[in-house]
């Protein structure tokens, strides 16, 4: 058998290949939307790609099952409750597929969503488990979030109840030697308590993990639909999209490259600008009206949380950057890039007196500024699970993704300091308060670890 996990830094999403060696079939599970990756070790190995299968409708990101299916005529799979609007195989609740020697059992786990499924993989038909690809029903350290499909039709508390059935009667029936192999780790907003690490077992799980160890149903919904970190605005989105037949993903197109006039333009007709740059250097200089979502960090979710997914995008990049960023936004569905700017560096020098500087301040300044200023306006954008152990100078509280909706609790006549947990998060909700029209923006470099520290050793 040939298994392989693929991890996603910036989305942490894990996605599978499985291959028969004797057979020369493989399925892929999961997959990312840009899928070259795939489709080289599949060759590599002298491996066929037969089925794509999905764990459930993903929502914080788009799969490449229909881009798989395009490239390889391989079946796109999914739970027999699923009913997405492009051709594929159901799969029924204890369903086995031979692909060769390896063999696939497929195990219904609603509760994360309504048509989750688990996948049992066998080396052979008659050995033990090998492992068990858990989607989003079972993380390491816990458990898919029930709550994410509340806002179209279902209750967190019906989703939770299933939730812990799937769990207790189909994944924790599994030999505690059974390797888990879930969909997601650490950073994931599919959960509250991912851990880092990649790989667990069941008897681990059932030893560690905090919701499987609840002491009932009741302990068990109350522990996993309370303290859930703010979903990002495009999950929705996502979560629909992945029904539908749409447009596939050219991950080796470049987008257009753009001058100065024809990204005015774009602006002026709606367009945004996201500028993907390091927050030191984009608040060196940046193109007014440009947002800022470093790409060295979560890149694509941020940009999903705070820009809406039925507008233009232009970008900013380090050069050799563009196509990166082209495809990491396309991961979530965001194809509508429309440009880059050319010669970025070029363009800031030439437009100086359209380019902007933000002010960044070190804890200290932050400090003495909230002496110094009687109306201040503090805003900590961290999530609440990170705000439960304390805020600075008693701020008021908005996850950055939250910030579009809640503009309205905002004065933008008021000088403003933003600050996160080390500084990323907080130039992204600073750079779109600027971009909505307020004046007098900063945000704290190092963020509340920074602060914490300064007021520790004063």
């Amino acid at each position: 058998m040939k298994f392989d996990q693929y991890y996603l830094d910036c989305l942490s999403h894990a996605s599978y290949l499985i291959g028969d060696e004797s057979s020369k079939k493989a399925v892929v599970v999961d997959p990312q939307r840009d899928i070259s990756g795939y489709l080289t070790a599949a060759s590599d190995a002298g491996l066929e790609i037969v089925m794509v299968i999905e764990t459930h409708f993903h929502a914080d990101f788009l799969s490449g099952h229909l881009e798989l299916a395009a490239a390889t005529g391989a079946e796109i799979c999914y739970s027999s409750v699923a009913d997405p609007e492009f051709a594929h195989r159901k799969i029924e609740n204890g369903e086995r597929i031979s692909l060769g020697e390896v063999v696939l059992e497929f195990r219904h786990t609603p509760g994360h969503t309504p048509e989750s499924m688990s996948i049992v993989v066998y080396e052979t038909a008659d050995s033990a488990p090998y492992g068990v690809l858990t989607g989003d029903t079972l993380f390491i350290g816990d458990v898919g979030r029930p709550d994410l499909l509340a806002s179209i039709g279902f209750t967190r508390e019906e989703l939770a109840e299933k939730l812990y059935d799937s769990l207790h009667q189909q994944l924790m029936t599994l030999p505690d030697e059974t390797i888990v192999f879930p969909a997601h780790g650490a950073g994931s907003a599919c959960g509250k308590n991912l851990s880092t690490e990649l790989t667990s077992t069941i008897g681990e799980q059932r030893q560690a993990n905090y919701a499987i160890r609840a002491s009932s149903k009741e302990a068990f919904l109350a522990m996993v639909t309370e303290g859930q970190p703010p979903a990002p605005s495009y999950f929705v989105y996502d979560a629909v999209l992945n029904r539908k037949e749409r447009d596939l993903l050219d991950e080796s197109a470049l987008p257009p490259s753009m001058d100065y006039a024809q990204i005015q333009s774009a602006l002026a007709n709606g367009a945004l600008l996201v500028d993907g740059r390091d927050p030191e250097e984009f608040s060196r200089g940046h193109l007014k009206g440009a947002i800022n979502v470093g790409m060295a960090g979560r890149y694509a979710e941020f940009a999903g949380s705070i820009v809406p997914s039925d507008v233009d995008i232009v970008l900013f990049t380090d050069p050799g950057k563009e196509l990166e960023a082209k495809n990491r936004l396309a991961r979530i569905g965001f194809d509508r890039v429309i440009g880059v700017a050319a010669q970025p560096y070029d363009m800031l020098t030439s437009q100086a007196e359209n380019t902007q500087v933000a002010s960044r301040l070190t804890a200290d300044e932050f400090n003495a500024r909230v002496r110094d200023i009687p109306n201040l306006q503090i805003v900590d954008v961290r999530n609440p699970g990170e705000v439960a152990d304390g805020t600075a100078h008693d701020a008021q509280t908005i996850p950055v993704g939250q910030i579009p909706a809640r503009l309205d609790e905002l004065d933008s006549s008021k000088p403003t300091v933003v600050f996160c947990a080390g500084g990323y998060r907080s130039s992204v909700a600073a750079s779109l308060l600027r971009q909505k029209g307020f004046n007098d923006v900063s945000d704290v470099i190092g963020g509340y670890t920074a602060w914490i520290e300064t007021t520790q050793s004063a």
